[in-house]
Protein backbone atom coordinates (compact mmCIF):
# COMPACT_ATOMS: atom_id res chain seq x y z
CA UNK A 1 0.00 0.00 0.00
CA UNK A 2 1.44 3.29 -1.18
CA UNK A 3 1.58 6.99 1.38
CA UNK A 4 -1.18 8.24 -0.24
CA UNK A 5 -3.66 5.04 0.08
CA UNK A 6 -2.54 4.77 3.50
CA UNK A 7 -3.61 8.73 4.02
CA UNK A 8 -7.05 7.92 2.33
CA UNK A 9 -7.56 4.88 4.20
CA UNK A 10 -6.93 7.19 7.84
CA UNK A 11 -9.79 9.65 6.11
CA UNK A 12 -12.26 7.03 5.58
CA UNK A 13 -11.89 5.46 8.59
CA UNK A 14 -11.80 8.91 9.88
CA UNK A 15 -15.31 10.04 8.55
CA UNK A 16 -16.73 6.51 9.33
CA UNK A 17 -16.05 7.10 13.20
CA UNK A 18 -17.18 10.87 12.79
CA UNK A 19 -20.36 9.31 11.33
CA UNK A 20 -21.01 7.36 14.47
CA UNK A 21 -20.35 10.25 16.55
CA UNK A 22 -22.35 12.66 15.16
CA UNK A 23 -25.86 11.27 15.76
CA UNK A 24 -24.91 10.90 19.97
CA UNK A 25 -23.97 14.40 19.80
CA UNK A 26 -27.64 15.70 18.05
CA UNK A 27 -29.40 14.13 20.51
CA UNK A 28 -32.81 16.15 21.87
CA UNK A 29 -33.57 16.20 25.35
CA UNK A 30 -36.70 17.38 27.29
CA UNK A 31 -36.97 21.17 28.54
CA UNK A 32 -39.09 21.47 31.58
CA UNK A 33 -42.11 24.55 31.54
CA UNK A 34 -40.18 26.64 33.59
CA UNK A 35 -37.20 26.58 31.49
CA UNK A 36 -39.07 26.79 28.35
CA UNK A 37 -41.17 30.00 29.48
CA UNK A 38 -37.44 31.71 29.56
CA UNK A 39 -36.91 31.25 25.46
CA UNK A 40 -37.78 33.41 23.25
CA UNK A 41 -37.68 33.31 19.48
CA UNK A 42 -38.40 34.64 16.21
CA UNK A 43 -40.77 33.39 13.60
CA UNK A 44 -40.49 34.28 9.74
CA UNK A 45 -39.89 32.77 6.52
CA UNK A 46 -36.89 32.97 4.50
CA UNK A 47 -37.13 33.12 0.65
CA UNK A 48 -35.25 32.72 -2.18
CA UNK A 49 -36.24 31.98 -5.74
CA UNK A 50 -35.88 32.22 -9.40
CA UNK A 51 -38.88 32.98 -11.42
CA UNK A 52 -39.32 32.70 -15.14
CA UNK A 53 -42.28 34.16 -16.77
CA UNK A 54 -43.27 33.84 -20.24
CA UNK A 55 -40.03 33.26 -21.77
CA UNK A 56 -41.33 31.94 -25.14
CA UNK A 57 -44.80 32.88 -24.75
CA UNK A 58 -47.76 32.75 -23.02
CA UNK A 59 -50.41 29.62 -22.74
CA UNK A 60 -53.19 31.40 -24.49
CA UNK A 61 -52.06 31.41 -28.70
CA UNK A 62 -55.08 33.36 -30.30
CA UNK A 63 -55.40 36.44 -32.79
CA UNK A 64 -53.59 38.75 -30.21
CA UNK A 65 -51.36 36.40 -28.26
CA UNK A 66 -48.58 34.32 -29.58
CA UNK A 67 -44.76 33.41 -29.43
CA UNK A 68 -42.27 35.41 -28.88
CA UNK A 69 -40.42 34.63 -32.11
CA UNK A 70 -43.69 35.57 -34.30
CA UNK A 71 -43.50 39.92 -34.29
CA UNK A 72 -47.16 39.82 -35.76
CA UNK A 73 -48.49 38.68 -32.21
CA UNK A 74 -48.08 40.25 -28.15
CA UNK A 75 -45.74 37.89 -26.06
CA UNK A 76 -45.94 37.93 -22.55
CA UNK A 77 -48.49 37.71 -19.44
CA UNK A 78 -51.08 40.47 -18.64
CA UNK A 79 -51.98 41.73 -15.66
CA UNK A 80 -55.48 44.10 -15.53
CA UNK A 81 -56.18 45.83 -12.30
CA UNK A 82 -59.52 48.42 -11.99
CA UNK A 83 -58.82 51.47 -9.65
CA UNK A 84 -62.61 52.26 -9.51
CA UNK A 85 -66.03 49.93 -9.87
CA UNK A 86 -66.29 52.41 -13.34
CA UNK A 87 -63.23 53.26 -14.30
CA UNK A 88 -61.14 52.14 -17.08
CA UNK A 89 -58.04 49.26 -16.52
CA UNK A 90 -55.12 49.73 -15.70
CA UNK A 91 -52.40 47.03 -17.61
CA UNK A 92 -49.31 45.32 -17.29
CA UNK A 93 -49.15 44.25 -20.72
CA UNK A 94 -46.36 41.63 -22.53
CA UNK A 95 -44.67 40.62 -19.31
CA UNK A 96 -41.63 38.39 -19.87
CA UNK A 97 -38.44 37.35 -18.60
CA UNK A 98 -36.67 36.42 -15.23
CA UNK A 99 -35.80 37.64 -12.05
CA UNK A 100 -33.58 35.66 -8.78
CA UNK A 101 -33.57 36.82 -5.47
CA UNK A 102 -32.21 35.36 -2.18
CA UNK A 103 -33.10 36.55 0.98
CA UNK A 104 -36.69 38.40 0.79
CA UNK A 105 -37.72 37.25 4.47
CA UNK A 106 -41.69 37.86 5.85
CA UNK A 107 -42.39 38.80 9.05
CA UNK A 108 -44.84 40.19 11.81
CA UNK A 109 -43.74 43.07 13.96
CA UNK A 110 -45.60 45.02 16.77
CA UNK A 111 -45.68 48.51 16.05
CA UNK A 112 -46.21 50.70 19.62
CA UNK A 113 -43.89 53.26 19.57
CA UNK A 114 -42.53 55.71 16.85
CA UNK A 115 -43.58 57.09 13.89
CA UNK A 116 -44.17 60.64 15.46
CA UNK A 117 -46.44 59.01 18.27
CA UNK A 118 -48.49 57.15 16.10
CA UNK A 119 -47.34 53.97 16.76
CA UNK A 120 -48.54 54.23 20.22
CA UNK A 121 -51.91 54.73 19.01
CA UNK A 122 -52.02 51.91 16.22
CA UNK A 123 -50.46 49.21 18.62
CA UNK A 124 -51.21 46.10 16.68
CA UNK A 125 -48.89 43.94 14.47
CA UNK A 126 -48.10 44.74 10.74
CA UNK A 127 -46.52 42.46 8.30
CA UNK A 128 -42.79 43.39 7.63
CA UNK A 129 -40.93 42.42 4.12
CA UNK A 130 -37.29 42.01 4.40
CA UNK A 131 -36.42 43.08 1.21
CA UNK A 132 -33.39 41.04 -0.49
CA UNK A 133 -29.95 42.35 -0.96
CA UNK A 134 -29.80 41.78 -4.62
CA UNK A 135 -32.53 41.38 -7.60
CA UNK A 136 -30.93 39.70 -10.42
CA UNK A 137 -32.98 40.99 -13.75
CA UNK A 138 -32.78 38.97 -17.00
CA UNK A 139 -34.39 40.71 -20.03
CA UNK A 140 -37.40 41.55 -17.92
CA UNK A 141 -39.49 43.48 -19.67
CA UNK A 142 -43.72 45.07 -19.36
CA UNK A 143 -45.45 47.69 -20.99
CA UNK A 144 -47.81 49.63 -18.44
CA UNK A 145 -51.38 51.11 -20.46
CA UNK A 146 -54.21 52.05 -19.98
CA UNK A 147 -57.32 49.89 -21.20
CA UNK A 148 -61.01 49.93 -21.83
CA UNK A 149 -61.20 46.60 -21.13
CA UNK A 150 -59.55 43.76 -18.89
CA UNK A 151 -58.86 41.41 -21.99
CA UNK A 152 -57.79 42.19 -25.58
CA UNK A 153 -60.22 39.68 -27.11
CA UNK A 154 -62.98 41.83 -24.96
CA UNK A 155 -66.04 43.72 -27.43
CA UNK A 156 -64.92 47.24 -27.54
CA UNK A 157 -61.08 47.06 -26.22
CA UNK A 158 -58.87 49.78 -27.13
CA UNK A 159 -55.38 50.47 -24.90
CA UNK A 160 -53.10 53.33 -24.76
CA UNK A 161 -49.32 52.35 -23.86
CA UNK A 162 -48.10 54.82 -21.20
CA UNK A 163 -44.29 53.68 -21.10
CA UNK A 164 -42.37 50.32 -21.69
CA UNK A 165 -39.70 48.92 -18.74
CA UNK A 166 -36.70 47.16 -19.85
CA UNK A 167 -34.18 45.70 -17.06
CA UNK A 168 -31.29 43.67 -17.32
CA UNK A 169 -28.57 43.32 -14.45
CA UNK A 170 -28.74 43.73 -10.55
CA UNK A 171 -30.60 46.13 -7.96
CA UNK A 172 -29.48 46.88 -4.59
CA UNK A 173 -32.41 46.36 -2.21
CA UNK A 174 -31.62 47.20 1.36
CA UNK A 175 -34.56 48.27 4.25
CA UNK A 176 -37.71 46.69 5.38
CA UNK A 177 -41.43 47.17 3.70
CA UNK A 178 -44.33 47.28 6.25
CA UNK A 179 -47.46 46.38 5.29
CA UNK A 180 -50.13 48.02 7.48
CA UNK A 181 -54.10 46.23 7.84
CA UNK A 182 -56.93 48.88 6.51
CA UNK A 183 -59.56 49.36 9.33
CA UNK A 184 -58.42 48.82 13.13
CA UNK A 185 -56.45 46.03 14.30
Amino acid sequence: MSIADSAMVKVLAGLCLFSLIWPAAAEMTQISDDALSDVSGQGGIYLSGDISINELGGPVENSYFGRCDDVTKKCGARLAYRLKEAGGWMVLDELRGSFAFEGLTLGMRTIDTGFGGDGALFNGDVLELGLPNIVRFDDVRFKVAASTTPRPTDIGFQQTDIFTVEMQGDVIMEGNLLVFPAGNP
